[in-house]
């Protein structure tokens, strides 16, 4: 048996990747499925009520006791980080970057996987029946924002909101919105999120929603236009939609703020999907990998390891705290200028319905 653990506090979108790459690679190597901590499962910060909307077949039960007595050998997915000044969590952690780990395919039976486990390549050739594992039940379906003039953006707020890495800029929703009105002109958009006060922070004119755990995942599953953020949590809502026409996602995903050419990371890179940099251009998924691998070959020089590029010990504490002052000064250099940006947008709204 091939199987994975829900671990506590961990978010449903992370949850759902770990299942349906275990489940894909468990199906491909041949071996039976299963999952521990199936009581976890959609339970966190933002619901205690449990996956209620799916009826998901999770494999046979792994016990707790059957981890401990070590009848399940446990493999960790491989890590590849690179140590940059982007951020301080970078100098002092490493950005996350790897792409799949071919080595998940040497595993044998009974494993435990534990990992990022979000690359395509465990699980995107299996597509049509992760649709049918991850059927929302018809009486939690809803197609009441499913219109040809209507465009769905994800706003991730809560932890992300004040973490300026992460937190994308208000002018990566308004370039990605010209992008869709370059579809259709009459094109009009509602935000869905975790935090509508963040969501009014960067897109106060978009009218947002968060309604239960189940009502913001089917809204996005059946959008036919989506602007996603760097979130797991839309990413399988956007894979298994049926109505879905362009989806929109932030280039270097969770490094699109401050990334130079490297994604954090490689797995986030889907087909499919549109991605969008800082200057509003699209690319596409094949485009976004042929630009990786030139920027990760001029790495190559200075030394990649399967744990890292460079090492953590090379910055000081006093680099690290002035990095840390400079990160939060822009934070505020950000919120002002998205503030600015939002006042310009209002003047302008205000004069048109004045008619000058």
């Amino acid at each position: 048996m091939v199987g994975t653990e829900f671990l506590q506090g961990q978010g449903l979108g992370n949850q759902l990747f770990c299942y349906v790459s275990a489940r894909c690679i468990a199906k491909d190597l041949g071996y039976a499925f299963g999952t521990a901590g199936q009581e976890q499962l959609a339970v966190n910060v933002h619901s205690k009520k449990g996956m209620y909307f799916m009826d998901m077949d999770l494999g046979i039960p792994i016990s707790g006791e059957d981890r401990e007595n070590g009848m399940f050998r446990i493999y960790r997915e491989k890590e590849k980080r690179l140590y940059l000044k982007t951020c301080v969590h970078d100098m002092t952690h490493g950005c996350y970057v790897a792409g799949a780990d071919e080595g998940i395919y040497k595993i044998g039976d009974d494993t435990l996987l534990y990992g990022n486990l979000q690359a395509g390549r465990y699980f995107a050739h299996h597509r049509e029946e992760i649709k049918e594992w991850l059927k929302v039940k018809p009486e939690y379906d809803s197609h009441a924002y499913t219109e040809d003039n209507l465009c769905v953006i994800n706003v991730r707020g809560g932890e992300y909101a004040d973490m300026r890495p992460l937190f994308l800029r208000r002018k990566y929703w308004l370039d990605a919105m010209e992008n869709m009105r370059r579809i259709r002109p009459d094109m009009e958009f509602m935000v869905v999120t975790d935090d509508v006060a963040a969501a009014k922070r960067v897109l106060p004119e978009v009218e947002a929603f968060h309604f239960d755990l189940a009502g913001d995942y089917v809204t996005l599953k059946n959008a036919r236009y989506l602007i996603l953020s760097n979130s797991t949590f839309a990413f399988f809502p956007a894979f298994t939609s049926g109505t879905a026409r362009k989806i929109i996602a932030p280039k270097y995903w969770a490094r699109h703020n401050v990334s130079d050419g490297y994604w954090a990371s490689e797995q986030n890179i889907y087909d499919g999907f549109w991605y969008q940099d800082r200057e509003g251009r699209l690319f596409d998924a094949g485009g976004c990998r042929k630009e990786l691998e030139e920027y990760m070959r001029g790495l190559e020089p200075a030394g990649m390891t399967e744990t890292g590029y460079g090492e953590h010990t090379g910055y000081g504490k006093a680099q690290i705290w002035f990095r840390g002052k400079q990160e939060r000064a822009l934070y505020w250099s950000d919120k002002i200028r998205d503030r600015l940006l939002r006042e310009t947008a209002g003047r302008r709204q205000e004069r048109k319905g004045r008619g000058l």
